[in-house]
């Protein structure tokens, strides 16, 4: 099995996954940028949401940037800024590390060592998008993007809590790659402000999405999910233990693939205040 990993912050130096050694996070080395800790508040919380549900783990080390606690070799990070229609990708690079790339957007929470994306209302957007978006898409080691195909194997899990969100949040997909025209997803999976999880399954590549409630769980608090492609026909959904299965339609074929992970704001306005926050404390990318 070829195995993609970001660390959770659980990972041992001695712990094994896949037949790849888990590198144990780095020892400190810098301290949240101004930036970050302007975005984050005191001691690393976000303004106004002090006492929320927060995760401490004794491996991640908060004072370090999230490519030091997480393995980023393997995705590159779009955010919100940049020139209209042409959002600023960082890539791979600059990611990794104890002193790697961290800013307001995307930054380690210094409470818990989470890896936290920031996404508000208005921001810069794709030019298939109308909403703002910090968030990782996956990559190969060796720099190139990741696009698979159906056959196979797939597998991304994730343990996360939306720290606060407006409306809605994508907080995982997965997007076609090459193969057409078509710049949809084949899903996205949701967290709305209501607590409710839901699962977005495209109808085509023409676009048109059924949604499916998937789970519930407030606001704050910590989760899981796994989203999987099996036998190139069957995406398989778990969340917090609880599994759904929904058919791939054969419109799909010769699309390939990559997943995505962050927090995709799914409400837009002039404001830069509100938003989506996540933090993530695992995600593990596998392919066989």
């Amino acid at each position: 099995m070829r195995m993609r990993t970001l660390l959770t912050s659980l990972a041992t130096a001695t712990a094994v996954t896949g037949g790849l050694a888990l590198v144990a996070p780095a020892a400190p080395a810098s301290s949240l940028s101004a930036a970050a800790s302007a975005a984050a508040g005191v001691a690393g919380a976000p303004s106004g949401q002090r006492g929320t549900n927060v995760v401490s783990s004794p491996m991640a080390d908060p004072s370090v940037a999230p490519g030091g606690n997480f393995d980023l070799s393997v995705w590159q990070l779009q955010e919100p800024v940049g020139s209209p229609g042409s959002p600023t990708t960082i890539p791979s690079s600059r990611l990794q590390g104890a002193n790697g790339f961290q800013d307001s957007y995307f930054y380690t929470d210094t409470r818990d060592g989470a890896m936290t994306f920031w996404a508000p209302e208005k921001g810069v957007t794709t030019p298939n998008s109308n909403y703002a978006r910090s968030e990782l898409r996956e990559m190969n080691r060796n720099g190139t993007a990741a696009n698979w195909s159906l056959s196979g194997t797939h597998q991304m899990k994730a343990t996360l809590r939306v720290v606060s969100v407006t409306s809605n949040v994508c907080v995982g997909q997965i997007h076609l790659g090459t193969g057409g025209s078509s710049t949809k997803p084949l899903l996205e999976l949701y967290y709305r402000s209501s607590g409710d999880i839901v699962l977005g399954t495209e109808n085509s590549p023409s676009g048109g999405q059924t949604l499916h409630t998937v789970g519930h769980v407030s606001v704050g608090k910590t989760w899981n999910y796994t989203i999987a492609v099996s036998g190139g026909h069957t995406i398989d959904l778990t969340v917090n233990g609880s599994t759904t299965h929904y058919a791939i339609p054969s419109s799909f074929d010769a699309y390939k693939q990559y997943f995505k992970a962050g927090s995709y704001n799914q409400s837009s306005s002039d404001s830069t205040t509100k938003g989506a926050r996540v933090a993530f404390y695992g995600l593990t990318v596998s392919h066989s």
